[in-house]
Protein backbone atom coordinates (compact mmCIF):
# COMPACT_ATOMS: atom_id res chain seq x y z
CA UNK A 1 0.00 0.00 0.00
CA UNK A 2 1.45 3.58 -0.85
CA UNK A 3 2.62 6.30 1.84
CA UNK A 4 -0.24 8.97 1.78
CA UNK A 5 2.05 11.29 1.66
CA UNK A 6 4.11 12.03 -1.43
CA UNK A 7 7.72 10.96 -0.71
CA UNK A 8 10.81 12.37 -2.40
CA UNK A 9 13.71 9.94 -3.17
CA UNK A 10 17.33 10.66 -4.38
CA UNK A 11 19.27 7.66 -6.10
CA UNK A 12 22.43 6.84 -7.47
CA UNK A 13 23.22 3.96 -9.88
CA UNK A 14 26.72 3.11 -11.19
CA UNK A 15 27.45 -0.60 -12.18
CA UNK A 16 31.32 -1.77 -12.82
CA UNK A 17 31.40 -1.10 -16.75
CA UNK A 18 28.92 1.77 -16.29
CA UNK A 19 26.72 0.83 -19.33
CA UNK A 20 24.00 -1.34 -19.43
CA UNK A 21 23.19 -2.23 -15.53
CA UNK A 22 23.78 1.72 -14.57
CA UNK A 23 21.38 2.66 -17.04
CA UNK A 24 18.59 -0.56 -16.54
CA UNK A 25 18.49 0.00 -12.65
CA UNK A 26 17.57 3.66 -13.23
CA UNK A 27 14.71 2.66 -15.68
CA UNK A 28 13.63 0.35 -13.12
CA UNK A 29 13.69 2.25 -10.41
CA UNK A 30 11.70 4.78 -12.43
CA UNK A 31 8.69 2.34 -12.63
CA UNK A 32 8.40 1.34 -9.48
CA UNK A 33 8.73 4.83 -7.74
CA UNK A 34 5.91 6.23 -10.28
CA UNK A 35 3.98 2.88 -8.79
CA UNK A 36 4.41 3.83 -5.47
CA UNK A 37 3.47 7.56 -6.59
CA UNK A 38 6.82 8.78 -4.90
CA UNK A 39 9.38 11.48 -6.71
CA UNK A 40 12.59 10.65 -7.96
CA UNK A 41 15.79 11.82 -8.75
CA UNK A 42 18.31 9.21 -10.37
CA UNK A 43 21.77 10.34 -10.94
CA UNK A 44 23.80 7.73 -13.10
CA UNK A 45 27.48 7.52 -12.67
CA UNK A 46 28.62 5.50 -16.15
CA UNK A 47 30.63 5.05 -18.96
CA UNK A 48 29.35 8.57 -19.70
CA UNK A 49 30.12 10.35 -16.53
CA UNK A 50 28.13 11.64 -14.15
CA UNK A 51 24.89 12.50 -15.99
CA UNK A 52 22.05 13.90 -14.16
CA UNK A 53 23.93 14.98 -11.49
CA UNK A 54 22.12 15.51 -7.54
CA UNK A 55 22.23 19.00 -6.40
CA UNK A 56 22.62 20.04 -2.62
CA UNK A 57 19.02 21.19 -2.78
CA UNK A 58 18.08 17.54 -4.35
CA UNK A 59 19.55 15.98 -1.36
CA UNK A 60 18.65 17.92 0.99
CA UNK A 61 15.22 17.78 0.31
CA UNK A 62 15.09 13.95 -0.21
CA UNK A 63 12.79 11.96 2.15
CA UNK A 64 15.76 9.00 1.25
CA UNK A 65 18.52 7.96 -0.58
CA UNK A 66 18.53 4.80 -2.54
CA UNK A 67 22.38 3.96 -3.54
CA UNK A 68 22.65 1.56 -6.23
CA UNK A 69 26.04 0.54 -7.02
CA UNK A 70 28.01 -2.22 -7.54
CA UNK A 71 31.53 0.36 -7.18
CA UNK A 72 32.77 3.23 -5.10
CA UNK A 73 30.71 5.98 -6.44
CA UNK A 74 31.83 9.85 -6.40
CA UNK A 75 30.42 12.21 -3.83
CA UNK A 76 29.17 9.87 -1.63
CA UNK A 77 30.17 11.45 1.02
CA UNK A 78 26.82 13.37 0.17
CA UNK A 79 24.91 10.96 1.48
CA UNK A 80 26.41 10.57 4.85
CA UNK A 81 23.81 12.63 6.79
CA UNK A 82 20.88 10.93 5.04
CA UNK A 83 18.63 7.73 5.74
CA UNK A 84 19.59 5.77 2.46
CA UNK A 85 19.36 2.24 1.30
CA UNK A 86 22.99 0.98 -0.32
CA UNK A 87 21.85 -2.66 -2.56
CA UNK A 88 24.19 -3.73 -5.17
CA UNK A 89 22.81 -3.10 -8.33
CA UNK A 90 22.70 -6.09 -9.61
CA UNK A 91 21.01 -7.52 -6.49
CA UNK A 92 18.13 -4.94 -7.25
CA UNK A 93 18.23 -5.91 -10.78
CA UNK A 94 17.19 -9.31 -9.35
CA UNK A 95 15.01 -7.92 -6.58
CA UNK A 96 13.96 -4.88 -6.78
CA UNK A 97 10.88 -5.45 -4.21
CA UNK A 98 13.81 -5.69 -1.28
CA UNK A 99 15.63 -2.51 -2.01
CA UNK A 100 11.81 -0.89 -2.26
CA UNK A 101 11.02 -2.46 1.24
CA UNK A 102 14.34 -1.30 2.47
CA UNK A 103 13.13 2.26 1.51
CA UNK A 104 9.84 1.66 3.03
CA UNK A 105 11.47 0.74 6.31
CA UNK A 106 14.25 3.74 6.33
CA UNK A 107 11.47 6.24 5.44
CA UNK A 108 10.19 5.83 9.08
CA UNK A 109 13.79 5.52 10.86
CA UNK A 110 15.43 8.38 11.65
CA UNK A 111 17.53 10.61 9.76
CA UNK A 112 21.47 9.58 9.31
CA UNK A 113 19.91 5.68 9.18
CA UNK A 114 21.87 3.60 6.56
CA UNK A 115 20.39 0.11 5.76
CA UNK A 116 22.90 -2.03 3.83
CA UNK A 117 21.53 -5.11 1.81
CA UNK A 118 23.49 -7.94 1.00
Amino acid sequence: MADAVKRNLVAVTACISGVAHTYMAAERLEKLCQQEKWSVKIETQGALGIENPLTEADISNADAVLLLTDIDIAGSERFIECRYVHSGISAFLRDPQKAMAAVRKVLGSPQHTHIILR
